[in-house]
């Protein structure tokens, strides 16, 4: 499945209370993840590309960032070299949960 799908932060905490397996991966840099995250795997965009051996596709990967472009924008690099792979750009990022 290649079309980018959204996810909001809601549901993703929903799907951590379901016990849903998925992998969670922060595309950010490393002093951007130590601030402030929501935990699941750091991959920072840099070295995404050489490291998609880090990606599980056989369950879905939700893919953050801090306001959900980078992370859209992996999900379209991603995608087409993961064509196996069911992606979801957690929307809107992180960025207004720290604000709020």
């Amino acid at each position: 499945m290649n079309s980018i799908q959204q996810l909001t932060y809601k549901e993703l905490k929903a799907w951590q209370a379901e016990g849903k397996d998925f992998q969670l991966i922060d595309v950010r840099e490393l002093n951007e993840h130590e601030a402030y995250n929501i935990g699941g795997d750091l991959i920072p965009m840099s070295v995404l590309f050489r490291q998609t051996d880090r990606l599980d596709t056989s369950i879905p990967i939700v893919v953050y960032c801090k306001r959900g472009i980078r992370s859209q924008l992996a999900i379209q690099r991603l995608a087409p070299r993961l064509p196996e792979a069911d992606f979801y750009n957690l929307q809107d990022g992180i960025l207004h949960l720290f604000l709020a």
